[in-house]
């Protein structure tokens, strides 16, 4: 049975959070996007040759795109901002060097069986003094996944990836798996660009939340 995502917008009422939250501190927290894949990485291989690298990309942008428009804007960096091979230990090393607050990893999910769909989100399998703030995160974007956009949920996980292993201990880590490009529903809704902007409101405002 075909399940049908939203492409919700509910911009105002980000605009509105982050009013309210920016108030808070007059320092910003800093955050490290980290932009999966890339140049000859080009990640999962989904339905009519849709690649990872370009889909978590277009979500990182309109990340940073819904950021600018507000009134207190996040700071907010991207381990790469165009199709570029960066390594996974310059992506964390970007971050140690910045004392970033925050690490979340984009990326999307792929699966021989086609039927396989929804959000995986993972979180450093090492504890750490973070782990509390990184599991809250994590089931935050799980919950919201499924009651803005619709996504079906497949868990929050612990994994040692090395993005997660090399960023952890020193900041929340959270690496999102956005949905299975193999699924032909999932892919139709990640192939359009109405839906990297639902997706980039709920990663942003959840964000916000933290």
């Amino acid at each position: 049975m075909k399940k049908v995502l939203k492409n919700v917008s509910f911009i105002f009422l980000l605009l509105k959070m982050c009013f309210i939250f920016g108030q808070e501190s007059a320092t910003q927290k800093i955050i490290i996007i980290d932009v999966g894949h890339g140049g000859k990485d080009s990640g999962a291989i989904g339905i009519n040759g849709i690649k990872e690298k370009d889909v978590v990309l277009n979500m990182a942008m309109e990340i940073l795109r819904l950021n600018n428009h507000l009134e207190h804007p996040l700071e907010i960096y991207l381990t790469r901002s165009s199709d570029t091979l960066i390594s996974l230990s310059d992506r964390t090393k970007l971050a140690n060097s910045l004392k970033a607050d925050l690490f979340v990893s984009l990326h999307c999910n792929h699966a021989n069986n086609s039927e396989a769909r929804g959000i995986e989100v993972y979180v450093p399998k090492e504890t750490s003094q973070y782990a509390r703030d990184a599991i809250w995160l994590a089931f935050e974007w799980q919950a919201t996944f499924k009651e803005k956009l619709g996504f079906e949920s497949r868990g929050v996980k612990f994994a040692d990836f090395q993005v997660l292993r090399e960023t952890n201990g020193q900041r929340p880590v959270v690496l999102l798996e956005l949905g299975f490009l193999s699924n032909l529903d999932e892919h139709a809704y990640l192939s359009n660009n109405r839906s990297s902007i639902a997706i980039a409101q709920v990663i942003l405002m959840t964000i916000m939340k933290y």
